[in-house]
This record gives structure tokens, sequence and C-alpha cells, in this order.
């Protein structure tokens, strides 16, 4: 299995910067595309931003800008740096990797971590 634990959300007021972590952890072996994803109370999840291997990043129109994903391969860690924050960007924040495992037999699928509020006050 593959753990995903983010860190770094909170409460922040409307212009401020927050900057979100997600490391994986557990039977890795490899990591592909890695991904942040929000949902705001009442709505469906969104994807945020993505990021594959080489770096090469994708961003929601709502965040481009603003927001800058970046990951440290070395670490199996995605981070997620949220400036000029609004206060429609509240919301829990998922991160997601496409994995495989040790395990014989095993194939590339998603995980998902268990989400951190981001909280922007107006």
């Amino acid at each position: 299995q593959v753990q995903l634990m983010e860190s770094g959300g909170g409460l922040v007021q409307a212009g401020g910067s927050l900057r979100l972590s997600c490391a994986a952890s557990g039977s890795i072996f490899s990591i592909n595309a890695m991904a942040w994803h929000r949902q705001a109370p009442g709505t469906q999840r969104e994807l945020v931003a993505t990021i594959t291997t080489d770096g090469t990043t994708n961003y929601a129109d709502s965040v481009k800008g603003r927001f800058t994903i970046s990951r440290d391969n070395a670490k199996n860690t995605v981070y997620l740096q949220m400036n000029s924050l609004k206060a429609e960007d509240t919301a829990v924040y998922y991160c997601k990797a496409n994995a495989r495992t040790t395990d014989w037999g095993a194939y590339d699928r998603h995980y998902w971590g268990k989400g951190t509020l981001v909280t922007v006050s107006s």
C-alpha cells in the first residue's frame, strides 16, 4: 500500500500564503504523476494542479499565476505553494499520486490522502 499524508493547511487571511506538503510512504516501487485536488463544502472535488515525474505542470485556470506545484522525487513529496489566497480557495485539499507498490503483479493506480483544510478569511 501507499500512504499519502498532507500537512500545512490552516487559517489565513485573504492575500496571504500557505504551503502544503504531501509525503508518500509505504511499499513504493514507483510514483508517476502527482496532483492536488480540492473540495469546498457543497461542491464536487476539483483538480487544482498536476506534476509529472519530469516536472511538467498543469493548473486549473482559477489558480494559475497564484499557485505553484513542485515535487521532490527523492523524498516522494509534492508541494503546493499558494499565494494571493482568496476566500474562494477555502476547501479541503487532497493529494493524489499515481503509484505502483512493490507487490508482485502490482499495477499503477491512484492513491489519495485524507486531506488538509485550508480556510481563507476575507
